[in-house]
């Protein structure tokens, strides 16, 4: 695909059409998806060891006996799903897209998960905290007061052969991944435009007024966390918990209040709009004051050492 280079000497964007002639009208490409063959090719060359695979042995690893029905089948898929090379058939990446979502349980499951304790405790009341699954969603409340410190998505895929600390250590990961990626302008489902929007409101669901709200410019997904929770993944932050002989890596998000509450976040100005988060350990603290697009313009350790 061509790009353009503007006078200044920026490159411009790239010349995609939403509309482009090679487009499968999503309905169309749902449609042919609908069969079990085919979605046995699609495993298939998805398991292989080696691609491509050719025709006899790919025919050989599905299960129907008709060669020419599995040619039918497998034509339908070639184009969009799997790509005809002189050497075989390959899995494209929508294909590999398809087997991934199967995998995962989007489509296919709605597990009933008890809710179950996990480490750590309310950053308000010092109670006991507990995960509660629902509609593909993990949420990490209180038991006592009901504060919740966090509600982001996580696919039944994730609860597959995890014990119940797996599952708590596997969300905790997936956050921090899925805030990194949008904080970063970049959309952890579909990799279109993000947008974030720095929020002041009264306390939403996840008990925060100050937070940051993040939106898709494509695929509308969204995501909402308070502020803090995107320096999870700051060097200096990072450093700070290694100066004091902490692995920062290893604590939940959810134990950490300044991830959770309000009030280690103040807006210090409006125009522009400037955030300061403190981060409080032992005796010392560090200050970070972010801007509107959640950058880092400034740092200061209180009481450290120089």
């Amino acid at each position: 695909m061509s790009q353009t280079t503007e006078p200044d000497g920026e490159q411009a964007h790239p010349d995609v059409s939403e509309d482009a002639d090679e487009d499968m009208n999503p309905a169309e490409a749902l449609s042919v998806l609908a069969s079990e063959t085919r979605l046995d090719i699609l495993e298939t060359l998805w398991r292989a060891d080696d691609r491509p695979v050719r025709f006899s042995d790919l025919f050989d690893e599905v299960d129907l006996g008709d060669s020419a029905q599995f040619n039918y089948h497998l034509k339908q898929l070639t184009g969009q799903y799997v790509a005809k090379t002189d050497e075989g058939y390959d899995l494209r990446f929508a294909g590999g897209q398809v087997i991934r979502a199967i995998r995962a349980g989007t489509f296919t499951r709605q597990p009933d998960v008890e809710p179950f304790e996990v480490a750590g405790a309310c950053t308000r009341c010092g109670g006991p905290l507990v995960a509660v699954y629902d509609d593909e969603q993990l949420a990490i409340d209180c038991d006592d007061c009901g504060k919740a410190h966090g509600e982001y998505p996580f696919p039944p895929g994730g609860l597959v052969d995890r014990t119940t600390d797996e599952i708590a250590t596997a969300f905790d990961e997936r956050v921090r991944h899925l805030h990194c990626l949008a904080a970063d302008g970049v959309c952890p489902v579909c990799s279109g435009q993000m947008r974030t929007e720095i929020t002041r409101e009264e306390p939403c669901c996840l008990d925060v007024s100050v937070r940051a709200e993040h939106v898709c410019e494509q695929c509308r997904h969204e995501l909402c966390s308070p502020v803090g929770l995107v320096l999870l993944d700051e060097t200096v932050v990072a450093s700070f918990y290694d100066d004091h002989g902490i692995d920062l890596s290893n604590r939940p998000y959810w134990t950490l209040p300044w991830c959770v509450d309000d009030e280690y976040t103040t807006v210090e100005e409006t125009d522009p709009l400037h955030i300061s988060v403190r981060i409080p350990l032992a005796s010392d603290e560090l200050r970070v004051v972010l801007d509107e697009e959640l950058t880092v313009r400034e740092t200061t350790c209180v009481g450290c050492e120089s």
